[in-house]
């Protein structure tokens, strides 16, 4: 667990972009703690001996098909300039923000169980109780 996702000020703030963003380090953070496989098709042999020295490695079926298990940021930016530009010039944090609206505006959360439910009832009555609240009425 990561502690304090979308916190700011020492936790005096909440940040829903912040929250984004930490969520997308910690994916990334994740996918480095898987590790890397090391084998004859992660280390590229056959296409090694295939290209030769000099030869071009980027243009290579193997390198895109292996290059899409690297990590893939949602929100990190790596065009260049130009292409970054051109696509409106957004920083992480307005990427992030516009995710935050999307989510806001369309994310229809499971509904609880009626164990859950009953559960947490349970839990503001026993407070209520041990706080000298009156429960209200319904």
């Amino acid at each position: 667990m990561i502690y304090g996702s979308g916190m700011l000020e020492s936790g005096i703030t909440f940040d829903y972009g912040q929250l984004v963003l930490d969520c997308e380090f910690a994916r990334m953070i994740k996918h480095t703690l898987q590790g890397v496989p090391v084998n004859d098709e992660t280390l590229a042999i056959d296409p090694i001996k295939e290209i030769g020295p000099g030869g071009d490695y980027l243009m290579h079926d193997h390198t895109f098909k292996w290059m899409k298990s690297q990590s893939q940021p949602e929100l990190i930016d790596r065009k260049m300039r130009a292409s970054w530009e051109n696509a409106g010039a957004l920083n992480a944090y307005d990427r992030a923000m516009k995710k935050v609206r999307y989510i806001l505006e369309n994310h229809i959360p499971d509904p609880l169980s009626d164990d859950i439910l009953a559960k947490i009832r349970s839990i503001v009555v026993e407070t209520e109780k041990e706080m000298g609240i009156e429960p209200q009425a319904k």
